[in-house]
This record gives structure tokens, C-alpha cells and sequence, in this order.
């Protein structure tokens, strides 16, 4: 089990940068968030960032649908690219999302961004085609591993509703998602649902080749030790049962204090590795 940084944890960041925090805090590695940018999608650079901090890319996340524009066009020509990438460098995992089942319009008021239902766009009808005809052609033919991710609740006129096709919104529909051969299991998704990390892990199986690893304190993608899921217990878990994929830190840029001094966000994200490596090492050590 190796435990690695998320670039999405501080977006507002430049990728060189956020290797160098990674690399300072102690990462074992980086999960690259794919997005508009090109410096996220170029493989050269890419492999010169990861080599000048010593810090190898195990995952790639491909694009939200908003954001796939000269990348495949479409969310699923974007996962193809980006597993496309993922092989040029050497990455384990692809992780992408489940399909919507409305289609969004993004209207960006301000600072706020106010997502409205978009009758007149049939992409994520087109993505559930995709999926259930031509995925599996895909994953034959790359050893990259396409690894599709459970979704949160989305809040509507206070309560909550369900955006995503096939997805884990309570314990009855846990299994919904195991259509699919390879999952990344996101613990603070799972948490807006009230649903157990724990107990997803033990239904799903072998199936977790991916995790993303937040906490919940009635907001999403808080640091580990700070929340209502016992997170501990699952890195113990993982730990006992040998887990061999990358446990990967997602967090929201606030969780960081993006903003702050250096110091104070290498201070945060290493003292978060600490809690995640302690926990594991304790299982290790009780199976010694």
C-alpha cells in the first residue's frame, strides 16, 4: 500500500508545485488530476516534473465532462486519452466517474458556480452507451487499470438526491456498482450517503484497486483525522489485508489552508500521512 497526493487536493496550485509540497511532506507518490490545463495533460513535462521531485505518478484522474475540451471531446474520448497517458507514464490507474443521470448547464455567477439542469444534452446518455458497449474494449486493450468512482449526495431543496446511475446511496444499492471490474472507493462520498468506508471495502472486495481517502464533517474531503469516519480502521484493514494499490489523499484546498505559507500546508499534509501510516503500521505490526 503506498499513500499518495491528489493534485485536485490544491488545484488552484500549479502541478510543479504541488509535487514539490508532496514531495517536502513525504508522499510516496501523486495521483494527477487531468483538467484544462495543459501543463495536467503533456507527457514530457509531466515526466521532467516527476523526476525533478522524485515523486512517480501511480493515477491519473481523467477530466470531468465540463472540462474535456481538446481532450477526447466527450467524457468517455477523455478517458480513453487519458488512459492513453497513463501508459506513456507509467501510471497503475485511471479513475473516472460514474454517469450522471441529468445533464448539467454550469452558470458562474461571481465566485459561485450554480449548476442548472440541461435538458438539451444527451452526453451522459452517450456515456451510459459507452459503458455498457464499448469498456470493455477499452480495458482489454491497455494494462492501465479503469477504475470507476462512487459519487456523493447532491443537495436539492434541502435534502438529498441522487445525480449518478449505478451508484452506492445506501447499504441495498452498495452492490450496484460492482458491474464493473475495478472500483476507486471515495470514503467522503460514501459518508454524504451516511454509508460505512468499512463496510463498502468488505463488500466490494477485490474490486478496490483505487482508493480516494477523506474525511466528512458534514463537508466533503476533509483531512483523515478530522471527521466522523473512522478512517483508522480501514487504512488497518487495508494494511492486514496486504492492500497493494495507492491509497490516495483527495482533499478540498481549504483543508490545506491553500493560501498559507508553505510551511503551514507541508505541515498539514505530512501530519495527515502521519495518521494514515500510523494506522497502518499498527495492523502490520499486530500480524507480525
Amino acid at each position: 500500500m503506498r499513500f499518495i497526493l491528489s493534485t485536485g487536493s490544491l488545484y488552484n496550485y500549479s502541478v510543479d508545485r504541488v509535487f514539490a509540497l508532496a514531495a517536502e511532506a513525504g508522499f510516496d507518490g501523486i495521483e494527477l488530476m487531468v483538467d484544462e490545463r495543459w501543463d495536467t495533460r503533456q507527457a514530457n513535462f509531466l515526466k521532467q516534473v516527476a523526476t525533478n521531485h522524485a515523486l512517480p505518478i501511480h493515477a491519473l484522474h481523467s477530466p470531468f465532462n465540463r472540462n474535456c475540451r481538446g481532450w477526447g471531446e466527450s467524457e468517455f474520448g477523455a478517458i480513453a486519452r487519458t488512459a492513453e497517458l497513463a501508459a506513456e507514464l507509467g501510471a497503475q490507474v485511471v479513475v473516472h466517474h460514474l454517469p450522471m443521470r441529468v445533464s448539467l448547464a454550469f452558470l458562474q455567477t461571481g465566485k459561485r458556480t450554480i449548476r442548472l439542469p440541461n435538458p438539451f444534452d444527451c452526453s451522459n446518455r452517450q456515456y451510459v452507451d459507452w459503458l455498457n458497449e464499448s469498456y470493455q474494449v477499452l480495458q482489454a486493450s491497455t494494462g492501465v487499470l479503469l477504475c470507476i468512482e462512487n459519487m456523493p449526495a447532491v443537495r436539492a431543496l434541502g435534502m438529498r438526491a441522487n445525480a449518478s446511475f449505478w451508484n452506492a446511496r445506501s447499504r441495498a444499492t452498495l452492490d450496484q456498482i460492482t458491474r464493473f471490474p475495478n472500483i476507486t472507493l471515495d470514503t467522503t462520498h460514501l459518508a454524504t450517503w451516511g454509508l460505512d468506508p468499512f463496510e463498502a471495502y468488505n463488500r466490494w472486495g477485490e474490486r478496490v484497486k483505487h482508493i480516494h481517502l477523506s474525511n466528512f464533517d458534514g463537508s466533503e474531503h476533509r483531512r483523515p483525522e478530522n471527521g466522523s469516519l473512522r478512517l483508522d480502521a480501514l487504512l488497518a484493514r487495508l494494511a492486514a489485508d496486504r492492500y497493494r494499490f495507492s491509497v490516495s489523499l483527495e482533499l478540498q484546498p481549504d483543508a490545506l489552508d491553500a493560501g498559507a505559507p508553505d510551511e503551514r500546508v507541508v505541515a498539514l499534509l505530512r501530519g495527515s500521512l502521519e495518521y494514515c501510516r500510523r494506522a497502518a503500521a499498527k495492523a502490520e505490526g499486530a500480524a507480525a
